[in-house]
């Protein structure tokens, strides 16, 4: 909840000035939906699980499509620790994006309890499985977040951060899913990125706080080749 669609623009400005390979997607309120530029797709920050109805202060995955947005995220750790959001709450969101015509980015992790009680893997299998919709006809994205790391400033080793994705790849090789891109999610900078995504399995990243301001993201952007 930061920012701004001046300060978006400023950030769509920026990034149209760098040369990039990389897919960029910009995630954002509900309120700066609609904007787009050069190198950039915009996706949406959560969504409902209804279709639509008497449910004041929801948006639906329809009403964002209708902005142009391709993209959504289902399940990030904030939601799930502030707002109680289960993996079945979080399928069904991803099966409203899917419906829609959006790319849900699924996120999965584990807390520092759940770290310490070595559920680690459990948990996170258990989140692919449950929160990524069945039969799926469409892209999905996964997103892997150390909830214990998020917003502590900590960066799991580069065996944490393998071992996990290497669960999450597997899992979805046996779903059906084998392909499916999976990113990593917590303490994200330009001096660590190239060194997580050279790690096997590590598709890409999700960044939070790095990417409210372009002297922070754009260096993200441009390290990674």
């Amino acid at each position: 909840m930061n920012g701004n669609r001046a300060a978006l623009r400023d950030m769509l400005d920026e990034i149209e000035k760098i040369n990039t390979k990389n897919k960029v997607i910009l995630c954002v309120p509900f309120t700066m939906l609609g904007a787009g530029g050069k190198n950039v797709e915009i996706g949406a920050q959560d969504v409902s699980d209804h279709i639509s109805g008497a449910f004041t202060g929801e948006v639906s995955a329809a009403m964002v499509a209708e902005t142009g947005a391709k993209y959504v995220i289902v399940g990030h750790s904030e939601r799930r620790l502030y707002h109680g959001e289960t993996n079945d709450i979080v399928r069904a969101k991803a099966q409203m994006a899917l419906d829609n015509g959006l790319i849900p980015i699924i996120c999965v992790g584990e807390t520092m309890e759940e770290k310490r009680a070595g559920k680690t893997f459990d948990v996170i299998e258990a989140g692919v499985r449950e929160s990524v919709p069945s039969d799926v006809e469409g892209d999905i994205i996964i997103a892997y977040e150390p909830r214990w790391a998020i917003g502590a400033g900590i960066t799991p080793t580069h065996q944490e951060i393998a071992d996990a994705h290497k669960v999450i790849s597997d899992t979805l090789g046996y779903m059906g899913l084998g392909g499916t891109p999976v990113l990593y999610g917590a303490s994200v900078k330009a001096t660590n990125v190239a060194d997580i995504v050279a790690i096997p399995n590590v598709d890409g990243v999700l960044i939070g706080g790095a990417s409210l301001k372009p002297q922070d993201l754009i260096p993200i952007i441009s390290v990674v080749k």
